[in-house]
């Protein structure tokens, strides 16, 4: 019997939007790691005032392109320059369709002239993937699917270290002295006896190193950082702890991929299984439109924009070109209010009705597409689309996307809470309520991530 296809799901669905939001599907977990290692505030706050450790190894998929012509195949589906990429250089790729929508992004290293290593969401794997096996290009085409499914390893471990105090720590557990690495390139050296790698880069905002080495080494490698990291304040980050790292940079880690819509993406979503993660993918929050094109984002409106790169060919290009200076909506961080917040978990746990929807923290977020409307003097006004509570901060953060010139620092904004007329067994029934929220810049702290 032939497997179902993601196409064939959304026209059984009645389309993508009603395929999304009948899914019970929720935020997804991170697999491999306990929720807590000690408590997910303290967690938190070692971002900012010691060192944290994010566990990498178990959740991200890796799709590794390799052939004399894997940057050539690559090429054409960034919207930023690759020209410069080589060996022991990583690189942000943005990836767009026809009309210019994310379809989304990832982090490309390149480990040598022919292999180039892909870290990031299935989205982004599963569409360079499909691309790879249409190639005339020679692209050997190896899949390393996260752990989500458990089996007992995988290509290379992986795991980042942020914080003031990261770079410190590092220097004493590499053997003889740690090599120089710019930002965004990659380093080599030995720990404990084991050769690693590391790229240079930050994800909460801190300076910080992804370290990543083959599967065996690291019980080894692990055992030395840790054991030295008591000294720093070394703490680990659990699988509630590490989504909300992104907070308070302002990275939007899942934004809507433009995979479900158009005439352009049919084959690609021909060829993607129903059970893919596109296929699984949930819509939730109470933004609600019969468009799908509503849902999808740009790059200029995420902080990409200036990373466009308009002197080579890539799909996008010409849509991109067009709208060049028409941005409509930017990118902000809301402050959401305490009080308002802890009225809504007091009305969501009691007896009267109607209830409110339970906020869970630190991650409020309960699908995989969440975007929530945001109005001001009641008229809408943009989408939050990825919240969490930062102990850092002292309240529930969200990264949203508001009409340009209704932007003010300070300036109060309600974000409609709840999923109005839910069709998911995995939401409470509730009633849609105002949360207060204060505008704030994107990122919420000043980034230090290119410093020493």
């Amino acid at each position: 019997m032939t497997e179902m296809n993601l196409e064939q799901k959304i026209n059984a669905a009645g389309g993508a939007l009603n395929m999304l939001r009948g899914s019970n599907l929720g935020h997804v977990i991170f697999p491999g790691i306990p929720p807590e290692f000690t408590n997910w505030r303290d967690e938190q706050r070692a971002w900012q005032h010691s060192v944290v450790l994010f566990e990498q190894s178990y959740h991200m998929t890796e799709l590794h392109l390799r052939g004399a012509n894997a940057l050539k195949f690559i090429t054409p589906f960034a919207t930023n320059n690759l020209a410069d990429l080589h060996p022991m250089r990583a690189k942000q790729l943005v990836m767009v369709d026809q009309a210019g929508r994310l379809i989304s992004d990832a982090i490309v290293f390149c480990e040598a002239e022919d292999f180039l290593r892909v870290v990031g969401p299935p989205t982004a794997s599963n569409w360079l993937q499909f691309n790879a096996e249409q190639s005339d290009l020679g692209i050997e085409v190896t899949r390393n699917e996260n752990m989500i499914v458990p089996r007992p390893s995988r290509d290379v471990f992986r795991f980042q270290l942020q914080g003031p105090n990261a770079l410190a720590l590092l220097q004493e557990v590499v053997e003889g002295q740690l090599p120089e690495i710019k930002f965004f390139h990659i380093g080599e050296f030995k720990i404990a006896g084991q050769t690693v790698r590391a790229l240079r880069h930050g994800m909460a905002g801190r300076p910080g190193f992804e370290i990543y080495g083959p599967w065996d080494a690291q019980e080894a490698v692990r055992t030395r950082v840790e054991e030295a990291g008591v000294a720093y304040g070394l703490r680990k980050a659990g699988a509630v702890t590490y989504p909300t790292a992104a907070q308070e940079s302002g990275w939007m880690p899942r934004p809507f991929p433009a995979v479900y819509l158009g005439d352009g993406m049919k084959a690609f979503r021909e060829w993607l299984p129903a059970k893919s993660f596109e296929g699984g993918a949930s819509l939730g929050g109470s933004f609600v439109s019969d468009n799908p094109a509503d849902y999808c984002v740009e790059p200029n409106e995420l902080g990409y924009g200036k990373m466009v790169h308009f002197e080579h060919d890539f799909i996008g290009r010409d849509a991109l070109l067009a709208s060049k200076g028409e941005q409509r909506r930017t990118k902000v961080t809301l402050e959401w209010n305490n009080e308002d917040v802890f009225d809504v978990l007091r009305r969501s746990v009691g007896a009267d009705r109607p209830r409110t929807k339970f906020i869970s923290l630190p991650v409020p977020m309960y699908a995989t597409f969440e975007y929530d409307e945001v109005r001001m003097d009641g008229a809408p006004i943009g989408v939050s689309q990825w919240s969490s509570y930062s102990s850092n901060a002292g309240a529930v953060l969200s990264t949203a996307l508001i009409d340009i010139d209704k932007v003010e620092m300070g300036k109060e904004v309600t974000l409609m809470w709840g999923e109005p007329n839910s069709r998911r067994q995995t939401v409470e029934e509730h009633e849609v309520v105002g949360i207060r929220a204060k505008i704030a810049p994107v990122p919420y702290f000043e980034k230090s991530i290119k410093k020493d």
